[in-house]
């Protein structure tokens, strides 16, 4: 590998964001600078933040030395992948593990756009606050150095697993019904938030008994004004009276009030109308960036949909995909059918990983996502919105008050799952968990130290932080309580998925 390495800082559109991550990034650039030249390298900065694909174009095209992305907040992924596809020079995607600037998350949906491009990347990550002071990150830098890629440990990685005769009559059950009628995902909108390995679209869908129906999400502010406000009402009385606590004008949210609920109400239900017109069997739902301005924030309408009790119910959780991800929406609407046809309860949870810490001798991951989480979690019971809680979307990316849907998520064992691409190869990766009951203090530091607006999860997915960090191929994940693990499997595999457990015990 040559001397010169090229550090770049991929970014956030908002620039709100950037502001704020800067000093970390200078301080973890100025590591990676001393940790390059420790190991006789000659680092040179890119010194700003590629915050378009434009811009990654402009500024990463001409790179052709060896490059070293730093991930220490939320960003997009085309603004590393449309600087760097195409090109066969070593890439390391470097993060800080925090809460607050959640560079791993960065990182792994970055990872996984660059998966779907097969263009070739090596991951690195650390939680101390001197890198070069890391041991571990300092070794796996040097065989990056040495070689142009950092391998890790496969041994929680697995293809081949057995799956019971029952397990696989219930799959065959589901794959029968979908071959009958594939399943219609109305998406609302395009896959935002630079997820480039969030959308599948219809060729690949179609090979997997999905197809999808697309709606600008511009349809939405004409289509709200039509909602009667006799239906608006009615479903404002049906949320206080199934239990939602709103946090309206609050210290920081005085803007936040009764009528920004009303409104998204009126999202909810205008939503409510369009999947009864189309005929839709799930839903994407684009995190609203070109609406940011016009209404409020889409994140209650997200949770009530993924909730069976809800206004308007035909009596089932409408599972939903905040930014129109597919990648989680596919596995989410399998897993909802498979729960349904062995007697469990269908809600499948739409999260973020976002941090994690250890606790009493195992690791658990910090699901959290802005509202795209149904009340089941908070508190198991079907019937009830009790436990889920409405705060103000924060300002700083949502200038229109809107509330969130969120609360903390009860214990209890899991099934996770996600599908992504490799190049034009479908896969789903699958897995056992555990949502953890932790003393309240203890959720407490972990919330307060991310998104406190935003529903939580302490979860044991079931396999080592160095695995997930080094092979799962998103930051979204799907969860389910109850065990659907081999069923999952067997449907995986009939829909034609290629199938990688994540695992520590196998």
């Amino acid at each position: 590998m040559s001397n010169r390495v090229a550090i770049f800082w991929p970014g956030d559109y908002r620039a709100k964001p950037n502001e704020l991550a800067e000093p970390l990034v200078r301080s973890k650039t100025e590591q990676m600078v001393r940790a390059l030249k420790k190991l006789d390298k000659t680092p040179y900065v890119i010194d700003r933040f590629l915050t378009r694909p434009s811009e990654a174009i402009e500024h990463m095209g001409q790179v052709n030395d060896p490059a070293v992305g730093l991930f220490c907040h939320w960003v997009y992924g085309p603004h590393t992948v449309d600087g760097v596809v195409g090109k066969t020079s070593p890439l390391l995607l470097a993060s800080n593990f925090d809460g607050g600037f959640p560079g791993l998350v960065g990182l792994l949906n970055t990872a996984a756009c660059l998966e779907l491009m097969e263009r070739k990347s090596s991951r690195l990550w650390g939680n101390a606050d001197d890198w070069t002071q890391d041991d571990a990150f300092m070794s796996r830098l040097e065989e990056w150095c040495r070689t142009g890629e950092i391998k890790y440990q496969t041994d929680e990685l697995h293809d081949s697993v057995e799956v019971s005769a029952k397990a696989q009559a219930f799959a065959k059950a589901i794959a029968e019904e979908i071959s009958l009628r594939r399943i219609l995902i109305l998406m609302l909108g395009d896959t935002s938030m630079g997820m480039t390995n969030g959308y599948f679209g219809p060729r690949v869908l179609a090979r997997h008994g999905f197809a999808e129906h697309k709606v600008d999400q511009a349809w939405l502010p004409k289509r709200m004004e039509g909602i009667d406000l006799a239906r608006v009402e009615k479903a404002f009385a049906f949320l206080q009276d199934k239990g939602v606590t709103f946090h309206w004008r609050e210290k920081d949210a005085e803007d936040f009030t009764e009528d920004s609920t009303r409104e998204q109400l009126r999202m909810y239900l205008a939503v409510v109308d369009l999947i009864k017109e189309f005929g839709a069997d799930c839903l994407g739902w684009q995190y609203q960036l070109g609406l940011v301005p016009v209404t409020a924030p889409s994140d209650l309408c997200e949770g009530l949909f993924n909730s069976k009790c809800r206004p308007e119910s035909d009596g089932e959780v409408f599972i939903t995909a905040t930014e129109a991800d597919q990648g989680n929406v596919i596995p989410m609407e399998m897993m909802k059918r498979l729960q349904k046809k062995k007697g469990l309860h269908e809600a499948v949870m739409f999260h973020d990983i976002r941090w994690g810490g250890e606790e009493e001798g195992r690791f658990l991951w910090v699901l959290l996502n802005s509202g795209s989480c149904g009340a089941y979690a908070f508190n198991h019971n079907p019937d009830s919105l009790e436990g889920a809680h409405s705060f103000r979307q924060p300002a700083m990316y949502f200038p229109n008050a809107g509330g969130t849907f969120a609360g903390v998520s009860k214990p209890g064992k899991v099934t996770w799952a996600r599908a992504y691409l490799r190049g034009d190869e479908s896969w789903m990766d699958i897995g056992r968990g555990e949502v953890v009951d932790l003393p309240t203090e203890r959720v407490q530091h972990y919330w307060q130290s991310t998104t406190p607006q935003w529903p939580i999860m302490m979860a044991d997915l079931g396999c080592s932080r160095d695995a997930l960090m080094a092979h799962f191929m998103s930051n979204h994940i799907a969860v389910s309580y109850g065990d659907i693990f081999e069923e999952m499997v067997a449907l995986s595999r009939m829909l034609g998925f290629r199938v990688r457990v994540m695992s520590s015990t196998l």
